[in-house]
């Protein structure tokens, strides 16, 4: 109602006196978008468990997926009083492409240079195997005073990311005052050149839940974006060389949750091409 008023006034006293000036034109320009972007944005009661109802439609995209649905179903349902948005995409990059990309620490200094404002990755602090996964946890700096990522985290910080299962991955980002902004990314196989990609952001932070929101849409779109040009270029690769184990360094670098996906999963995945047909649907 408040938008739709503010709307109305700036209608009306634009028009009060014949044609309005641009001033009066761009101030109901900007009522109209604000609102629209409050219609967009805002909690969707009847939705109970955050990004639940997407991961669901997601697990029938796969039998594989499936098997495992349940340990991030239950991850969710933890965090679900948290939840503040969700986004889904179909995106046309064989799943491994996508896996490879989310589990390689580098990626976050090159791919994101833009975005995350020449953030580093100064070293890999602890690794943890798991029956199913693995936990690394890693510290990064922000190299430029001028970082907008300081609105919400010190300088220097640890960051957890973790294989929960063969197809979700967690982000866990430390804010202020023991604040975080976990990230939960869910890939889902439909065919060899093709996965879905959901992306759910849980927060305790104390902000303006539509501010918050706002800002994490924008950069989920940003980061996106950047992806798609380095998950085009790992699509034209060989992709048996990205399931290869052979190379391995250290047990500690950037790349060991990635490597400890191939040691559990490289050998035993189907191949691609086996995976179940699949209806494109969205939630």
């Amino acid at each position: 109602p408040s938008w739709l008023f503010g709307i109305a006034d700036r209608g009306i006293a634009a028009f009060a006196h014949g044609a309005p000036s641009p001033g009066e034109v761009l101030q109901l320009i900007m009522a109209s978008f604000f609102f629209l972007t409050w219609l967009y944005l805002k909690p969707n009661q009847q939705e109970e468990d955050g990004g639940t109802r997407a991961l669901q439609a997601a697990s029938q995209l796969s039998h594989s997926f499936e098997s495992f649905a349940h340990r991030t179903q239950a991850r969710m349902h933890e965090m679900r009083e948290n939840h503040v948005i969700s986004q889904g995409y179909i995106l046309p990059f064989p799943y491994v492409c996508q896996i490879y990309h989310l589990l390689n620490l580098k990626h976050l200094e090159s791919i994101h240079n833009f975005s995350l404002g020449n953030l580093r990755v100064i070293q890999v602090s602890d690794v943890e195997p798991t029956a199913i996964g693995g936990k690394v946890k890693f510290q990064t700096t922000l190299d430029s005073p001028m970082n907008a990522l300081r609105i919400w985290r010190q300088p220097i910080v640890e960051v957890d990311l973790t294989l929960l299962t063969p197809y979700t991955v967690e982000l866990s980002i430390p804010a202020y005052n023991g604040k975080r902004i976990t990230v939960l990314f869910n890939v889902v196989p439909i065919d060899e050149n093709r996965h879905k990609f959901l992306i759910d952001i849980y927060s305790d932070l104390k902000w303006p839940r539509p501010i918050l929101q706002a800002i994490l849409h924008f950069s989920a779109c940003l980061t996106l974006f950047e992806d798609l040009p380095y998950l085009q270029k790992l699509a034209e690769r060989n992709l048996n060389r990205l399931l290869n184990p052979s190379n391995r360094t250290s047990e500690r670098d950037t790349m060991w949750l990635y490597k400890r996906f191939v040691e559990l999963y490289g050998s035993d995945m189907k191949p691609i091409a086996q995976l179940p047909a699949a209806e494109e649907t969205v939630s």
